[in-house]
């Protein structure tokens, strides 16, 4: 199988490594809007370079290119490429988010679903083994009824400021996989949200009309409550868990000897050697997993494991919180389109 790359920052120079040592890929062609940066990723992980990315794309019109396509571009190209790769007939494996808005997702899956190709979405959490249990647990009963949800998600430090104006808001960008993994996780949907946020960190959030810290209460459809907290500003490392508590037992995903977590009691576990720095390092083999499910799905032998609608449904999710935090009020997802 022959698979082309769109977008060589961080993200992609991980995929594109994960993708050359992939024993179902033969070869990996790789393309970004700077040509030179596509030369030398290829270079080091041994991939071909495409000139261009309108190159590789025309290629794979024609029947000599890729017979499936990664994006990692930057958000703001999703939309454009997924149509594309659409209307080429390619099977696509995308970074969240298919786009920045609603009507910009329902585009892009319209175009998906019109072509009747594949569009998978870049859910990492779903394939981390620690999530993967909790799944289990829930679904097997081994919790009993399910009361009450916690789930958080803690960058060490802000991204650059000038990614904020281009990254969609806090629950946009980070708290959409938290949402995403609460109703895979539970099996639930949420039916409403109520969502408060903070900008007294850097002021770089607040000059993007952003928030550092946000909480978010949700109440699902059989009366579960959830609550999901993100920062951007947890010194202490990079900090991702789910709680799970029900009548018969509680579980924790998330805890080991790297979550940057120190106990107050006096005889509670001290402050972990290593940390853990960032989402690449705590989701490598989620990473490694889903890229290899999607080969897997290209080649016929499983069925899409996060289509594009289970992005669609994060993506509402985040709407509902970015107007409850604007409104002060809590939001049914009712009133959110693309339902």
């Amino acid at each position: 199988m022959r698979i082309g790359l769109i977008g060589t920052g961080r993200i992609g120079t991980f995929h594109s490594a994960a993708l050359v040592g992939h024993p179902g890929v033969d070869s990996l062609v790789v393309a970004d809007v700077d040509a030179t940066r596509a030369a030398d990723l290829a270079a080091r992980v041994g991939a071909e370079a495409a000139p261009s990315v309108d190159a590789l794309l025309t290629a794979g019109t024609t029947g000599s290119g890729a017979d499936a396509l990664v994006i990692t571009a930057a958000t703001s190209a999703h939309a454009e490429l997924i149509g594309r790769a659409a209307r080429a007939g390619l099977p696509v494996f995308c970074e969240k988010p298919i786009a920045l808005d609603l009507p910009g997702t329902l585009a892009a899956l319209a175009e998906v679903e019109a072509a009747g190709t594949v569009l998978q979405l870049g859910f990492q959490r779903r394939f981390d083994a620690g999530y993967a249990a909790a799944r289990e647990a829930v679904r097997s009963g081994r919790l009993g009824r399910l009361h009450t949800v916690r789930a958080m998600t803690s960058d060490p430090a802000p991204p650059p400021a000038a990614y904020l104006p281009l990254s969609g808001g806090l629950y946009r960008d980070c708290l959409v996989h938290d949402f995403d993994i609460l109703r895979w996780v539970t099996g639930r949907e949420v039916v409403e949200v109520y969502a408060v946020g903070s900008d007294a960190g850097p002021a770089m959030f607040r000059e993007a009309g952003d928030v550092d810290t946000a909480a978010v209460l949700l109440t699902l459809d059989d009366g579960t409550l959830a609550t999901a907290t993100a920062t951007r500003c947890n010194g202490a490392g990079y900090d991702v868990r789910m709680e799970l508590a029900g009548e018969a037992d509680q579980l924790a995903v998330g805890v080991t000897d790297r979550t940057p977590l120190t106990s107050a009691e006096p005889d509670g576990p001290a402050a972990p050697d290593k940390p853990w720095p960032g989402f690449l390092e705590r989701f490598a083999p989620a990473y490694e997993a889903e890229l290899a499910a999607f080969v897997e799905v290209v080649r016929g032998e499983r069925d899409n494991p996060c289509d594009g609608r289970e992005a669609l449904h994060a993506l509402r999710i985040a709407e509902a919180c970015e107007r409850s935090r604007a409104e002060r009020r809590p939001v049914r997802l009712a009133e959110i389109d693309g339902g």
